[in-house]
């Protein structure tokens, strides 16, 4: 019998991560994605892993930061029957490696994205990744791939696996930061754009929509990583509906055991009021009195009266209609009617940058706009407003209210995805919250919220102040977050057992640690009734996968490798996650709400199951 040997320490130390990433602020940058890129990965390191960061070498990172990184090397990168140069490049991000894949013909672009051949510019990129990862400075352990443009990344290191021994221990994370930009393409593109064997159409690509046969690249990236995060635990749940699982709500259900909802954080030293050179005056949750300064600094800006007692709205966001901006639209004469200034800053769609340069003129010193985007101006909006809206008509995290808020504009919210996971509501009934929401995604309930926080604003000022004090000081530094990574990481990397291990194998093995608890099992059972008896019925999925069954009585815990007819409870997960459970390095209630594992039977005794063989506060 092959033993199985666990690690003395706690797992998610000392990880090798490469993160692979389409954009990285401050390098490049068009959404979210960049800002993750950019906190996300120190924290990691921070917490004791090795990060490492690749992307691609875009114009803009040549044209600002090509002091600051050194060539490396160069290959060629086959993708079919195109052999391509690629130079390899590195620099650095608050001490975490960056790497940068250069081919000056698909890269060296004004902009990240929005041409006719993104599907093989991403496609090239994600197999260049695979092909330099012998070149860099380890090979990792987890390769960290997220949205479309890396999904390949997943699909191309399974192909390279099967020849590569060196890569077989490499795990894979896909990160959905929006499901809406799925990668979808003709099934053509298969063999022609992606040089992929025609069996990877069927294996995990094929994708009926509307009546074609597409390829779907975020659909085989799910399917094939060994772990699947998205970027709130509400957006993770609201994916298995159709109203937002724009067509992959039924893979969502088949992925779910693997499938992560984890906050997205923001970097609380580059988000500093009391130190951000960026705005026109410091100021902290202590003393706020600059935040006077930076509101007439706005004011003055945009072109508003410089009146210290209107409250000031703000939208820093694209203005697409999925941020709500046709609900501002509809609603914007009856909020210029409250006496209250609202500003506009950010680019997209040209409907609504015309509506809104000609609303300048229709509500003078009352409205301002501008689609001259800059972080440095955003920073300033967000330090100088009184409330900040974003109505989204869904949001899987959202940054900009985090950051907001950390700036003192209190938030009003649509309640979805991450907006409803980082605001709380106020309630003038106990006075807890933070923030204005609303549920239904209307111009109607939208414009109840306005009008409890104009309410609160003009006639409550004193509660006003305590929710922006509360705002200021919630913590939304990566640490939290950074921690429920490591566990999925850990969950993924496994604890030593060989991919064929046996049953009998793991059930010895879990034997060992669940008999280890003895003494605190003992404790409870000792308060129990002299006929106390529950039945626990195991389920290993995966490696040593079979059934075992754990009896409780008065006398203790009886063990045996079978299954039990009429168990009072069962619970099934993966032989890392119950050994994990019962030696304590992760939450056995953790588990079950992560989907990690699942009880069925009589739930009423599952959180005594859950206590019996595990370490979970009971």
């Amino acid at each position: 019998m092959q033993a199985c040997v666990f690690p003395d320490n706690e797992k998610g130390v000392n990880m090798k991560i490469l993160f692979v990433t389409s954009e990285c602020a401050p390098f490049s940058k068009s959404g979210g994605l960049a800002d993750v890129a950019f906190s996300l990965p120190p924290a990691l390191q921070k917490a004791g892993n090795e990060l490492e960061i690749i992307t691609p070498y875009y114009k803009c990172v040549k044209t600002r930061f090509a002091d600051q990184v050194r060539y490396v090397c160069d290959l060629r990168v086959r993708l079919g029957w195109r052999d391509l140069y690629c130079g390899l490049l590195k620099g650095e991000l608050n001490g975490v490696p960056v790497w940068f894949i250069d081919n000056e013909e698909l890269f060296l672009r004004d902009k990240l994205y929005g041409y006719d051949d993104d599907k093989f510019r991403f496609a090239w990129f994600s197999k260049a990744v695979i092909d330099v990862m012998d070149r860099l400075d380890f090979v990792p352990e987890i390769l960290h791939c997220n949205d479309w443009e890396t999904a390949l990344c997943v699909i191309y290191l399974k192909d390279d696996q099967a020849r590569r021994p060196d890569y077989r221990n490499i795990r894979t994370v896909y990160t959905i930061h929006n499901i809406a930009y799925q990668g979808q393409f003709g099934a053509d593109e298969m063999t022609t754009t992606f040089a992929l064997d025609p069996g990877w159409y069927q294996g995990a690509l094929a994708y009926e929509y509307q009546g074609r046969s597409d390829v779907n690249l975020m659909k085989g990236a799910m399917l094939m990583a060994d772990a699947v995060s998205t970027v709130s635990p509400t957006y993770a749940r609201e994916l298995h509906t159709p109203q937002f699982g724009k067509g992959l709500e039924g893979v969502c259900d088949m992925i779910e055991s693997k499938m992560y909802g984890i906050l997205n954080g923001i970097d609380p030293d580059h988000y500093d009021p009391g130190k951000d050179r960026r705005i026109p005056c410091n100021f902290t949750a202590d003393d706020k009195k600059g935040k006077e300064e930076c509101k007439a600094y706005i004011q003055e800006t945009f072109g508003l009266k410089k009146q210290k007692n209107w409250p000031l709205f703000a939208v820093v966001a694209r203005l697409v209609e999925q941020k709500g901006v046709e609900l501002i639209r509809e609603l914007l004469p009856e909020i210029m009617q409250k006496g209250v200034q609202l500003v506009i800053f950010g680019q997209g769609d040209k409907k609504y940058v015309d509506f809104f340069n000609e609303c300048i003129g229709r509500y003078p010193g009352q409205f301002g706009f501008s689609d001259k985007y800059t972080e440095e101006m955003a920073a300033k909006v967000f330090a100088g407003a009184d409330f900040y809206l974003m109505p989204s008509a869904f949001e899987p995290c959202g940054l900009s209210q985090m950051m907001a808020m950390r700036y003192g504009t209190v938030p009003i919210v649509h309640e979805t995805g991450g907006l409803k996971d980082t605001v709380r509501p106020y309630s003038d009934f106990d006075g807890i919250g933070d923030g204005f929401s609303f549920s239904t995604y209307s111009a109607k309930a939208l414009m109840l919220a306005i009008d409890a926080a104009i309410k609160v604003y003009f006639a409550e000022h004193k509660v006003f102040e305590v929710l922006r004090d509360r705002c200021m000081r919630k913590d939304f530094s990566w640490d939290k977050s950074a921690q429920t990574y490591i566990r999925m990481y850990s969950d993924i990397c496994g604890s030593g057992f060989d991919p064929n291990v046996t049953f009998e194998d793991a059930y010895e093995a879990l034997k060992v640690v669940y008999e280890d608890l003895e003494e605190t099992r003992m404790a409870y059972l000792a308060q129990q009734p002299d006929d106390y008896h529950n039945v626990c019925q195991v389920r290993i999925e995966g490696p040593g996968e079979g059934t075992f069954y754990l009896k409780f009585t008065k006398a203790g815990m009886e063990m045996a490798p079978y299954s039990y007819e009429g168990a009072d409870v069962s619970i099934s997960a993966n032989i890392d996650n119950l050994y994990n459970m019962a030696a304590g390095h992760v939450s056995a209630d953790k588990l079950f709400v992560n989907g990690q594992m699942k009880v069925e039977g009589n739930i009423s005794k599952g959180a005594e199951m859950r206590y019996l063989i595990g370490r979970a506060e009971f």
